[in-house]
């Protein structure tokens, strides 16, 4: 039988439904939203799952599609996708008080009244639903939105069906239906992220200063901006590397995508695929709560996402009316601020609930605020105002563009598709295909800030804050500083299309969370206005490492998939290779083996040169060294031991970015302090300076340590992994916070068929009860990954295999 035909039985078959129908929780019934019902309409998918509860997703059509992949989410996630809808909703403070703080997932609020602030902000303008009112390309297509009708209706199944037992909610009352809106609304939160979302503080506490206290300096707000938009050293971020077919063992493309995002809470990924036979056929990591693939492949390509370098915001001063702080200028005019008001519900200790009323101001421009970050102050005086930009705000273009690259057939689809849609948020997109072509592309949806716009226009502060941050800070009192439109662009104010940093076809293309300068090495990207990131500028360790390797592995060729996954698993410490043998060295050379701590105390230091000396330079779970090292550079790079000025003596060099700088400045009085601080600390712990790193870098997963491989961003380890901080009487490093994620290793041989290796490094539940809640990490400490099964015949020849029906009734 034919494979649609095949899969068309199947969906319509009448196989047995995943789990018995059991009561929901009492408070699971309550009344949905006013004017959204809950969807229905008797949808229904087929769900194949294989190895580590992977499922393998068949609807008719994209509602039924969507209700499967709602239905698969909600098994694996029901608690933490119910947690993200209350944020949605406006009712964490109702729910679980207004002080407590989000996990951060769909905004950067504090608190959870800042958060139910903000958010019921955006509902109560209704500006999700105007956003869905218009037609693709400006707003969601047919299909996008049945995806998301159908996902609602599949998660309202499975709570009506089941019984929950993961403790996180079970019982809870704040787990309830959702709408296909809620769906929307959750896109538009994770679009919004680098921009409103960040800013959710500064929006809703935004108000004018009473008295003329101290206003920060330009060079301050620099500094911090440089701080808040560094994605060189920031701890969520990704890799990728795209091989073209010149690099390969069969002239074919190749890929390795190794996204690094919170390994708990709402913004896991979660691996899955979908298919519509005869329409659509695609397999990949979702973040929770969407319907589509996020990173994935299909039969032809594969592509991955990295967070980029283009400031996806930016920023108007504008000189406040006489006498009035609500009313600003532009070309001379007052124009009155438009007042909104926000009512959020907020629970008291004593359990009583009311009301708490704040207001919110918004411009021609966007949104008034009073910080973009705790780090980055903008008051609100009696002379001027800043308001933020935020085009994203205006973007409901992300879940199209997501459908788009799922069903591109070449590296040339997937370009028309992000120029079709322009609706990627703040990231990358690196891609190869089946016919050996390679892509890398930062096209993203950001503020149109040409530089002559910003010699013309910018601030005292701007001058300062762009160049160093890339955040623009523009002269809103003149109606000339507006932002205006490319010709190709699909909505005022952003950049088009031909606008957009690309790299074709070049050997290798790759992107450790860096300007696209460096994208390939040997063929450098310049000419793109400062806001998309900088040229000629000192590298991170990541993105020199990364080069390195990468560069390498495409001058050797005859690349395969196994190749990535040896890549990925090398968990080579470059800032190892650059500083741990001058490091011994200038350690073996204290005098009587002794260095003084930051306390001025004596501290025998010799058997750590030997340890230096010894180690391996990789972070594997067995390294010995490895572990040392860390918590010594740690001090070096992150508390600045040495200032960054000063840590090399061989000085960086445009000509030679990848190489310098180098040399550890071991003549530093802080090189020392460093080392006689961390072996004191380790000792102190009773922790043997050469303990394998993953005794003392791990998770613990019902009751059972596992091991965790990779590091610090600090050492520039492709195999990102950053713990929860430090705590010796817990063991070291006892948690992960944020790491190697949706990892897919992907190539193609001609059959149809894709070659890939996956691993999703937290594994598919975060329920403790599943048996699916630590068998990918266990994997991941073992330096393993999963065969993809993408076409039927491996699908069904799975030893795992459990196919099951599931629907509305």
């Amino acid at each position: 039988m034919h494979l649609r035909h095949r899969l068309r039985a199947l969906t319509v078959g009448g196989l047995a439904l995943l789990t018995g129908a059991t009561a929901l929780p009492a408070a699971a019934t309550a009344a949905p939203e006013r004017g959204h019902r809950p969807s229905g309409g008797g949808l229904s998918a087929v769900i194949r799952y294989t190895e580590y509860g992977i499922p393998h997703i068949v609807g008719k059509d994209y509602a039924n599609l969507g209700f499967g992949q709602g239905w698969a989410q909600a098994a694996d996630q029901v608690c933490v996708l119910a947690d993200g809808f209350v944020t949605l909703r406006g009712e964490r403070s109702r729910t679980f008080g207004a002080d407590r703080k989000p996990d951060g997932s769909l905004s950067e609020a504090g608190d959870n009244l800042s958060s139910d602030l903000f958010f019921r902000g955006i509902n109560d303008a209704r500006t999700v639903e105007k956003l869905l009112e218009q037609p693709a390309p400006a707003g969601p297509g047919k299909q996008s939105k049945e995806l998301m009708r159908g996902w609602a209706a599949g998660y309202n199944a499975w709570l009506r069906q089941n019984r929950i037992n993961d403790p996180a909610c079970k019982g809870a009352g704040w787990v309830r239906p959702v709408t296909a809106l809620d769906v929307a609304r959750r896109g538009y939160a994770i679009t919004v992220l680098g921009g409103q979302g960040m800013a959710a503080d500064g929006i809703t506490g935004a108000h004018p200063t009473t008295g003329a206290g101290p206003k920060p300096g330009a060079k301050d707000l620099a500094a911090a901006a440089r701080k808040v938009f560094d994605r060189q050293n920031a701890d969520m971020g990704s890799n990728a590397v795209a091989f073209a077919g010149s690099t390969t063992a069969d002239g074919r493309g190749l890929l390795l995508g190794n996204p690094h995002y919170p390994w708990a809470g709402g913004r896991r990924f979660w691996q899955s695929q979908l298919t519509v036979p005869g329409e659509l056929n695609v397999a990949g990591g979702s973040l929770l709560g969407l319907p589509m693939i996020s990173i994935g492949h299909n039969a032809d390509i594969a592509w991955s996402h990295t967070v980029s370098t283009g400031v996806p915001l930016s920023l108007y001063e504008l000189k406040t009316a006489p006498s009035d702080p609500y009313s600003y200028l532009v070309d001379g005019r007052p124009e009155k601020m438009t007042k909104r008001t926000v009512t959020v519900p907020v629970r008291g200790k004593d359990g009583r609930v009311s009301d708490v009323t704040r207001t919110q101001w918004h411009t021609r421009y966007g949104p008034v605020l009073t910080s973009l970050t705790a780090e980055l102050p903008l008051p609100w005086t009696a002379a001027s105002v800043f308001v933020l930009v935020d085009p994203n705000a205006a973007n409901l273009r992300f879940g199209e563009s997501s459908l788009g690259l799922s069903k591109a057939r070449s590296v040339q689809d997937v370009r028309d598709v992000l120029r079709r849609t322009q609706g990627l948020p703040w990231v990358n997109t690196i891609a190869a295909d089946s016919r050996g072509h390679s892509l890398y592309t930062q096209s993203q949806v950001l503020p149109r800030v040409t530089d002559e716009l910003a010699a013309r226009c910018s601030t005292p502060l701007g001058r300062q804050t762009l160049p160093a941050g890339g955040l623009a800070v523009l002269d809103g009192s003149r109606g000339a500083c507006a932002l205006g439109k490319d010709a190709d662009a699909a909505q005022p104010g952003i950049f088009g299309p031909s606008a957009m940093p690309t790299l074709v076809d070049a050997p290798y293309a790759e992107n450790s969370n860096e300007s696209p300068w460096l994208a390939n090495a040997d063929r450098p990207l310049t000419g793109y206005p400062r806001i998309f990131g900088d040229i000629a500028t000192q590298r991170g360790l990541r993105t020199r490492g990364s080069i390195e390797g990468v560069a390498a592995m495409a001058e050797r060729g005859k690349l395969t998939v196994d190749d990535l996954q040896k890549l990925q698993f090398s968990n080579r410490a470059p800032a190892g290779d650059l500083a741990a043998e001058d490091a011994a060295k200038a350690c073996a050379a204290l005098p009587s083996g002794t260095a003084r701590g930051s306390d001025g105390k004596p501290v025998d230091v010799s058997a750590a040169c030997g340890v230096l000396a010894a180690w391996d330079r990789t972070v594997g779970t067995g390294s010995k060294g490895a572990l040392l090292f860390d918590r010594f550079w740690r001090r070096l790079v992150d508390d600045e031991a040495i200032p960054a000025d000063q840590l090399w003596r061989v000085p960086f060099s445009a000509a030679s970015p990848v190489k310098t700088p180098n040399t550890l400045n071991t003549g530093h009085p802080g090189f020392a302090r460093a080392l006689a601080d961390t072996v004191r600390e380790l000792r102190s712990a009773d922790i043997a300076l050469d303990a394998p790193l993953g005794k003392h870098q791990f998770v613990t997963r019902n009751g059972k340590r596992i091991a965790i491989p990779g590091g610090t961003n600090a050492l520039g380890i492709w195999n990102i992994i950053e713990a929860r901080g430090w705590n010796a009487a817990r063991g070291g490093y006892s948690d992960v916070g944020v790491g190697s994620s949706y990892i897919q290793a992907v190539g193609f041989d001609g059959s149809g068929c894709p070659v890939a290796r996956t691993l999703l490094t937290y594994s598919q539940s975060s329920n403790s009860a599943s048996p699916h809640y630590s068998d990918q990490t266990e994997l991941f400490s073992a330096g393993r990954m999963v065969r993809g099964r993408f076409c039927e015949k491996d699908i069904m020849a799975s030893p795992k295999l459990k196919v099951v029906r599931v629907g509305e009734r």
